[in-house]
C-alpha cells in the first residue's frame, strides 16, 4: 500500500505498522494504540481503505484499528461484511476481537457463525468476542454458542469460553476440569 505523508501522520503510522512483520509486534501495536487515541476520523477512514487491501497484512491492521477507534455504526457493517467474506483466519480473528472491543449485539450472528469455524484462532476470537456482545440479559443463542466453545477441543478456545460464561452468567468458581458448566 502506497501512502504519503509527514512524520506522525496517519499514512506514515500506517506505513510503519505495515512494515513490521509480526501481527503481534510491538511496533505494530504502538501504532495501533496512537492511532485509537489521536487517529479521529482520518485513522478510520484509511483503516476503511485498509480492510478492502490485498494482503491480509492490510486487512488485519483495517481491523485491529477500527476495532479501538469507536466508530461502531460506522465499522460494524464493514467488519460483518468481512466476517462473512473473509476467507483468512488471522483477519477473521482480528475481526471478532474488533467485535468484542466494540461491545456491538449487532455483530451477534456474524460470531455465532464463526464459533463454528475449523481454526482454532477463530473459534478462540469468538470466544472472547461473545461475553461482550451476548447482551444484558444474554441471548440464549449466544450463549449456547458460547457453551459449546466452552467444550472444544482446544484447550485455549475451551478455556476463554469457560471464563466468558462465568462472566456472562455471574458463575462464581471456577469450571470443572472437564469444562461442564452449569446451563
Amino acid at each position: 500500500m502506497a501512502t504519503t505523508g509527514g512524520p506522525g501522520s496517519v499514512a506514515s503510522l500506517i506505513e510503519k505498522a505495515l512494515r513490521d512483520p509480526d501481527h503481534d509486534g510491538t511496533t505494530r501495536w504502538q501504532v495501533i494504540a496512537s492511532l485509537h487515541e489521536h487517529g479521529g476520523l482520518e485513522a478510520f477512514t484509511a483503516a476503511r481503505r485498509l480492510c478492502g487491501g490485498e494482503t491480509a497484512a492490510e486487512r488485519m491492521l483495517g481491523v485491529d484499528i477500527l476495532g479501538g477507534l469507536g466508530f461502531a455504526d460506522r465499522s460494524m457493517p464493514l467488519l460483518r461484511y468481512m466476517a462473512a467474506a473473509e476467507e483468512d483466519p488471522m483477519v477473521l480473528y482480528s475481526v471478532l476481537i474488533a467485535f468484542g472491543h466494540l461491545r456491538d449485539p449487532r455483530a451477534l450472528p456474524s460470531v455465532i457463525v464463526l464459533a463454528e469455524h475449523p481454526d482454532a484462532a477463530v473459534r478462540y476470537g469468538a470466544a472472547y468476542a461473545l461475553p461482550n456482545i451476548v447482551g444484558d440479559p444474554p441471548d440464549p443463542a449466544g450463549m449456547a454458542a458460547l457453551r459449546r466453545l466452552a467444550r472444544d477441543s482446544d484447550d485455549d478456545v475451551a478455556d476463554w469460553a469457560c471464563l466468558g460464561t462465568a462472566l456472562v452468567s455471574g458463575s462464581e468458581g471456577r469450571a470443572t476440569p472437564d469444562r461442564s458448566l452449569p446451563s
